[in-house]
């Protein structure tokens, strides 16, 4: 269940409130928890992280719209992660409504705009079911942000280079004076990084990423069941101005076996036997993930008496665990009986009972499926 607070009730709007509503909450909130106010405060921090969370939600049509009907898990189903902005990602995203409070020397912590990772991605990838017990390689093919070739990510056309911003003075930042409060803003012109860009690279438009094709080869490790996800460190979208990128996450979803069944590490099957097998007792062989088992079935042995072959399951990843195989076995009647089959299982019948049939019994039953 999600910890998180309702985004209406954490800005104390109702849930239609508009546009000018919000800002006002989100506002008047956003200066009470302010860091610059609340100094070495770290609840404060996380109260003020909590407002932008929710007023960056609530404040875009398109996010609040998920929001409403299908929660934070719609959120994250498209893409979006509550909660992962950081401080210099929140300055540089509501600079235009509050900024530095105080205005002077001692404005927003950090100078420029803080470089953004890259964005993660995510990846559904299908498995038979012996390949997620035993592991394998697969190739994929992925698309995401990479560094443009042409200017090595700087965004400038080769040859030239980002000059200091003539807007802010290669600060990032920029004061305005709104009412009584002095505001240091994110630069508009140079978007909070102090540099701007004369002459753009042509490959990027300047923006120092290009959308690229990439094949990897991922290590699938043995064990892993559906909803198992692996991480591909830095195999994300590439970040801006040097910081890292993100990382690619594997969702893994492994297909139905026509035998086997999994349950946990534990896998369950089910094996016919023959009635006189059922009831004298014999050794069968049994197949497993690892190849075929002997299974020592007792004299007199019902049908749907399930058996355990300790160990003899699926491993799990990194060798975390071993399963065991439950074997199930299903006393088989025949459809079809020779004329010696049916003399031997009626005078069967009768060493039992003095006479086949009968109105109840196992030996009625018997010869209704056989006539079926």
């Amino acid at each position: 269940m999600d910890s998180k607070r309702d985004y209406y009730e954490v800005l104390g709007v109702p849930r239609d409130a508009d546009a000018a509503t919000l800002k006002k909450a989100f506002r008047k909130l956003a200066m009470q928890y302010h860091p610059d106010r609340n100094p070495d405060n770290p609840e404060a921090e996380a109260k003020f992280k909590e407002l932008s969370e929710a007023y960056d939600v609530l404040s875009d049509e398109q996010k609040r719209s998920t929001y409403d009907r299908h929660g934070f898990d719609g959120l994250r189903g498209q893409g979006y992660n509550p909660g992962a902005q950081d401080m210099g990602d929140i300055f540089s995203h509501f600079g235009d409504i509050f900024g530095d409070l105080f205005g002077g020397g001692g404005g927003r912590r950090g100078g420029r705009a803080a470089a953004r990772q890259g964005q993660d991605l995510e990846l559904a990838m299908r498995l038979e079911f012996m390949e997620a017990v035993k592991g394998c390689q697969k190739e994929v093919e992925i698309t995401r942000n990479a560094l443009c070739g042409g200017c090595n990510g700087s965004g400038a056309k080769p040859g030239s280079k980002p000059v200091s911003c003539a807007t802010c003075g290669g600060v990032g930042e920029v004061l305005q004076q709104q009412m009584f409060l002095r505001i240091r803003t994110v630069c508009p012109a140079c978007r909070g990084q102090g540099k701007t860009i004369s002459d753009p690279c042509r490959d990027c438009s300047g923006r120092g990423r290009v959308r690229a094709s990439e094949k990897l080869t991922v290590t699938i490790p043995g064990g892993v069941d559906t909803g198992n996800q692996l991480r591909l460190g830095g195999k994300g979208d590439f970040g801006d101005a040097g910081a890292p990128s993100g990382d690619l996450y594997v969702t893994i979803q492994v297909k139905e076996h026509e035998l086997f069944k999994r349950e946990g590490l534990n896998v369950f099957c089910q094996v016919p036997v023959s009635y006189p097998q059922a009831c004298l007792g014999a050794e069968i062989k049994v197949p497993t993930v690892n190849g075929e088992e002997a299974l020592e079935i007792p004299r007199a042995t019902p049908s749907g008496k399930v058996f355990t072959l300790k160990g003899k399951g699926i491993a799990g990843v990194n060798g975390r665990g071993q399963g065991n195989q439950l074997v199930q076995v299903v006393v088989e009647v025949p459809k079809k009986l020779t004329p010696r089959e049916e003399e031997l299982i009626r005078e069967l019948a009768e060493l039992q009972t003095g006479k086949v049939g009968g109105e109840k019994g196992f030996w009625r039953d018997f010869f209704d499926r056989l006539s079926s």
